[in-house]
């Protein structure tokens, strides 16, 4: 699991908690469920207006990667590229054939397999290019949905407590009803605000990064193919690779050196 997704879910919860309650508040204050109808249903349904509905099952469904710690490490893929280098420069290119059915990404996969059947190193760069710039069209719109659902849910919390005071405004004769009705009406504009800047934007953001990081690793191993194609030197490949990575994916032994 990623440490930081989750302690900062804990820590953003907790902190809210701990401040309501050492103001005397208690926590069945919020817990209204009128309200979480109208935010949760009304940011949805307008999502679901914004966006096709496999696009927003496919962004749910992508909420693991927030919480999941990336298990792949872009100096061990380094490590496979150069293997693939010295093996193509001792036994020729198409001795790689044989490790095709060893590789699990398949766009590595299909990068090597078109290196392997003699495609030119310009028109494999061309048809890997094509399909990379689609994958990371398709991944963009994910934590563009979350981006929607932040800006939506504010102004239908602030629906919500409208509708709140205006049932209020139907018991001014009891005073007591009228505070009371009050603060449930706000309780809607809490949870509109919070599932924004709690949940929806910061999903968003860690959704891109995932991205963008997916995106780097591909274009390394495209970049790593084609210089195995070209002949380039193992040694001399490992260190254009490695311009590649960063502090947050290199293996944890690498970094501590």
């Amino acid at each position: 699991m990623d440490k930081a997704s989750i302690g900062g879910a804990i820590l953003a919860i907790a902190g809210i908690i701990a401040g309501l309650l050492i103001e005397g508040g208690n926590v069945g204050q919020i817990l209204q469920p009128t309200a979480a109808l109208i935010v949760f249903g009304g940011t949805l349904g307008a999502v679901l207006l914004q966006f096709p509905l496999t696009t927003v099952v496919s962004a749910f469904r992508s909420l693991a990667h927030v919480f999941a710690a990336p298990r792949k490490h872009d100096s061990q893929l380094i490590r496979q590229l150069v293997a693939f280098a010295n093996k193509a420069r001792r036994n020729g290119l198409v001795s790689l054939d044989t490790d095709l059915q060893t590789i699990q990404d398949p766009f590595l996969k299909q990068t090597l397999m078109l290196a392997v059947d003699g495609t030119e190193p310009e028109e494999l760069r061309k048809i890997m290019r094509v399909s990379l710039d689609s994958a990371t069209e398709d991944e963009e719109r994910l934590p563009a949905v979350f981006e929607s659902a932040g800006g939506f849910s504010p102004t239908i919390g602030i629906l919500g407590a409208v509708l709140g005071l205006i049932q209020v405004m139907q018991h001014l004769d009891n005073i007591a009803e009228v505070g009371r009705g009050i603060a449930v009406a706000f309780v809607a504009t809490i949870y509109g605000v919070g599932i924004a800047n709690l949940f929806f934007l910061p999903f968003a953001g860690k959704m891109r990064l995932r991205i963008r990081n997916g995106h780097r690793r591909r274009e390394m191993m495209l970049e790593g193919v084609i210089s195995i194609l070209e002949g380039m030197n193992p040694r001399m490949l490992e260190i254009k690779l490695a311009g590649f990575l960063d502090d947050t994916n290199r293996e944890p032994k690498e970094r501590a050196a």
